[in-house]
């Protein structure tokens, strides 16, 4: 499923799991590096600026090693039983499993173009279901230019209500995620919800229990957040999970979202502490890199593929 474009954002406000067999122990009681992780590794090819299709992706993610990728709802509602069934196959010999679906559901702007991908959302949700996905998620914007901080909730909790109800209806999760740095959440004339407390309270007001986090080492970082906070969530309250470093040199206040790096390329965000507090509470959703780095973007498939893999890996490496 194809996300709503969050790149064009960036660039106006900054200029089934495949689960490590181990044991599920109870958050707090050992150091993590005493547990084995549950989250998988995850490719989403335009996070990265890799160009494929749903087949090429699995092939590319095969190769170098990843454990999930991202389902294409207008891919998959393409396809027959039989070729649904073949493309699972597939999937299993080479070991790989769903990671989250984007949602293409503008829920953002104007209440015209929020109806029409409402009304076509039932037939991606039955197809993403129909292969044996079950995480879908979205991103909120953190500020907006006439809309008030309530109106903005109201308006948010409504939309994403509808939205998750469809989804429920074919057993799917929706996660959200907050958008933590300062220079993105002070780009308009309100502000909006961006950070981790906020979204529990818009999360609340939607009332649905398939509602939960996108977390990103990004956000959590830029928005002042503790491996406390983290702690202060379940396994289940996490649909998909977002890895990332930031770059050197930048105060966290001036950070800016369009450009960050790639897992463990730094050292700046506490990635240890990100990826232990996962494995507390037992996550085993997908962990992908999203670092919207022009340098990674520039690369053809195949060495985006590898730098990516290699960052990934180097970031694991650290609570194995």
């Amino acid at each position: 499923m194809t996300e709503i474009n969050r790149r064009g954002f960036l660039h106006t406000t900054a200029l089934a799991s495949l689960s490590a067999a181990g044991v599920c122990l109870s958050r707090g009681t050992v150091h993590a590096g005493e547990q084995k992780r549950k989250f998988t590794m995850d490719l989403v090819c335009g996070a990265i600026g890799v160009r494929a299709d749903q087949v090429q992706a699995i092939d590319l993610a095969h190769k170098y090693g990843f454990e999930s990728m991202a389902p294409s709802a207008q891919y998959l509602s393409r396809l027959s039983d039989s070729e649904t069934e073949e493309l699972l196959g597939t999937m299993k010999q080479k070991n790989l499993v769903w990671g989250s679906a984007g949602l293409p559901v503008d829920f953002r702007r104007d209440e015209e173009r929020f109806r029409a991908g409402l009304e076509g959302l039932p037939e991606l949700a039955k197809a993403i279901r129909r292969a044996g996905g079950s995480r879908v998620n979205t991103w909120l914007r953190p500020s907006h230019d006439t809309l008030t901080y309530v109106s903005n909730f109201k308006q948010h909790a409504r939309r994403l209500g509808e939205i998750a109800k469809v989804l429920a209806d074919h057993d799917l999760r929706l996660g959200l995620e907050y958008v933590g740095p300062k220079t993105s959440w002070t780009g308009s004339r309100h502000t909006f919800i961006h950070t981790m407390a906020e979204t529990k309270e818009l999360i609340a007001e939607i009332g649905q229990g398939n509602v939960g986090f996108v977390l990103d080492s990004w956000h959590w970082y830029t928005a002042h957040e503790t491996e406390q906070d983290l702690l202060s969530l379940t396994g289940d309250d996490v649909v998909a999970c977002d890895l990332n470093d930031a770059p050197a040199g930048i105060l966290v206040d001036e950070q800016m979202d369009g450009s960050r790096e790639l897992p463990a390329a730094t050292g700046v965000i506490d990635l240890k502490a990100f990826l232990g507090a996962l494995i507390q509470i037992g996550y085993d959703g997908p962990v992908r890199a999203e670092p919207f780095n022009k340098k990674l973007r520039d690369m053809d498939n195949e060495p985006a593929m590898a730098t990516t893999a290699a960052a990934i890996k180097k970031a694991f490496a650290l609570v194995s």
